[in-house]
């Protein structure tokens, strides 16, 4: 793949530095863990690294609250560590992509501190601010994803600002041209200081309706959740005024023209939307926009052949010339092992999804730990750090069960991750995947993991070919990958039982039997499936 498109079926790896590795001993991870495990994360085969919010932050949201765009916040290190990342990851031939959340500060963002003093100062106009109604209460019906109303009063002002997130976020006034400007400034010191793209957080967000419309009630057999949880008040709105305002691809449009003086760049939205797939397409069309983005449609619990493929077919049929990018897992929904193996302990379940995420038409978000194997970790009430949890338990414990530090070593002390007290507890069952144990073992999901990667750099198809799902039996999914005259047929057992795939007609060359993981046999016209298997042929 050439330079400028590096990213097209590129694995992307999750970095939540948090919980990588501890440096320096203080309980929370750092720049200079992340750089000592450089090595470990290329020995996978990935091709780059999203490395979750390191800007300085008072870490109400764990650092998806920014105080200063421009600094790291002394927690994770400095800016000359930082340089130190970058300079190591490229020698590896590993990108760096960073957070960007562009939606809105911290309440402690010198920006906010100047705005909410007056209606007339130089900044009054860069967050969203709005009058009471007659009676004194909020503009409007809108709502916060973290619970409660969306908006909050400031006294100095006499006037309400709008935060999607906690009240501690106020959301950034994108109408504001000068507001504006001053958020690509930001993203242009990143890309001057050599990052290779920026994962964007919630950008459906940056926009809201300047006539503060109420939104629609939704009835009780449509509410859903994506990134919340069904029994949030968030979910009885249609959200339609207070995100995915049309100007969005408009800024969209200015960030690319920008990003596009910077060649190899890339840009990855995150989007949460009353129709996820559309906005993916529409963010993501013509070469004007959004290199990739991904949606939390695969981040649910939902889980089947079925659904899988009804996502991805929909997605496929209205994005055009856009760029999917897909996601099993990441630092906000349950880990996959545990929200889709539902109790299943075979590690040879996890082996299959990643080799059916990697598999898939588009770019790869792989969350850290996930080539282990790991399950959502147990946290007690009095051990939560995430406050969406807090204001939710118990119905929803938070995110910090997927959030718990990273298990290097079975026999040191907090798992290698640590000497002192971490964040977050590491548990035991993670110890017990620890990456020296599972190093020692060609069977383990982490070897499986490196393995399988190496095997898909040599399969072009898997990385550049159109994809046509197949009828199939219940427990399989089924697609054939093509680019060119190379098709590759890719089946897969969601099932702890053997399965059968009728091949009515179709012409097997090659079995490939060298990605290392379970597979199948072809005889009578039927390939037969053993449990949880990968399996992928040629198709004459």
């Amino acid at each position: 793949m050439g330079q400028v498109t590096w990213w097209r079926g590129g694995i992307i790896y999750q970095v939540y530095p948090r919980s990588l590795m501890d440096s320096n001993n203080d309980g929370v991870g750092d720049l200079q863990g992340i750089i000592s495990k450089l090595d470990y994360i290329a020995s996978l085969n990935v091709d780059a690294i999203w490395i979750s919010p390191f800007f300085k932050s008072p870490m109400k949201d764990f650092g998806y609250d920014i105080s200063d765009y421009r600094a790291i916040d002394p927690m994770f290190g400095s800016m000359e560590d930082f340089d130190e990342l970058i300079a190591k990851a490229h020698k590896l031939n590993i990108k760096i992509i960073i957070d960007q959340v562009l939606s809105h500060t911290s309440d402690q963002h010198a920006w906010f501190e100047e705005s909410r003093q007056s209606r007339d100062n130089t900044k009054a106009d860069w967050y969203v601010w709005a009058d009471p109604k007659d009676d004194g209460s909020a503009p409007n019906n809108w709502l916060a994803i973290f619970g409660g109303c969306a908006w909050e009063w400031e006294p100095r002002r006499q006037q309400y600002y709008l935060h999607n997130f906690l009240k501690s976020q106020p959301d950034l006034n994108f109408h504001c041209d000068e507001l504006r400007q001053a958020v690509l400034d930001n993203v242009e010191f990143w890309l001057k200081k050599g990052v290779d793209g920026f994962r964007l957080d919630a950008i459906t967000f940056c926009y809201h309706d300047e006539q503060l419309r109420d939104n629609p009630a939704k009835p009780k057999d449509q509410r859903q959740g994506r990134g919340f949880s069904e029994d949030n008040p968030y979910a009885y709105q249609y959200h339609y005024y207070n995100n995915t305002r049309p100007q969005t691809v408009g800024f969209i449009e200015d960030l690319r023209a920008l990003i596009n003086r910077y060649p190899g760049a890339v840009t990855l939205g995150e989007v949460s939307s009353e129709d996820s797939l559309a906005t993916m397409a529409e963010y993501t069309q013509g070469d004007d926009r959004l290199h990739m983005a991904y949606s939390f449609e695969l981040l649910t619990d939902d889980f089947s052949p079925a659904y899988i493929r009804r996502t991805v077919e929909e997605l496929e049929a209205s994005i055009g010339d856009g760029w999917p990018c897909w996601a099993i897992g990441n630092h906000d929904v349950q880990r996959v092992a545990s929200r889709w193996g539902k109790g299943i302990s075979d590690p040879n379940l996890v082996k299959m999804l990643n080799a059916m995420l990697f598999s898939l038409r588009g770019s790869i978000c792989s969350y850290q730990g996930e080539e282990l194997g790991l399950e959502e970790a147990t946290i007690e009430y009095e051990q939560l750090q995430d406050p969406f949890g807090i204001a939710f338990w118990p119905m929803f414990k938070g995110r910090d069960g997927c959030r718990t530090p990273m298990p290097w070593s079975n026999n040191s002390i907090n798992a290698g991750f640590s000497d002192n007290k971490p964040w977050l507890p590491v548990p035991q069952s993670h110890i017990n995947k620890a990456v020296d144990i599972q190093e020692q073992d060609n069977q383990s999901t982490l070897n499986s993991f490196r393995h399988f990667l190496a095997w898909r750099k040599n399969h072009s198809v898997l990385i550049n070919g159109d994809i046509e799902f197949i009828d199939s039996d219940a427990a399989v999914l089924a697609f054939v990958r093509q680019e060119g005259a190379s098709k590759m047929l890719s089946l897969f057992n969601f099932t702890d039982k053997p399965a059968q795939f009728v091949l009515h007609g179709k012409e097997l060359g090659k079995v490939y039997e060298d990605h290392g993981l379970l597979s199948g046999t072809v005889s009578d016209g039927k390939v037969t499936l053993a449990p949880f298997a990968s399996f992928y042929a040629q198709v004459n």
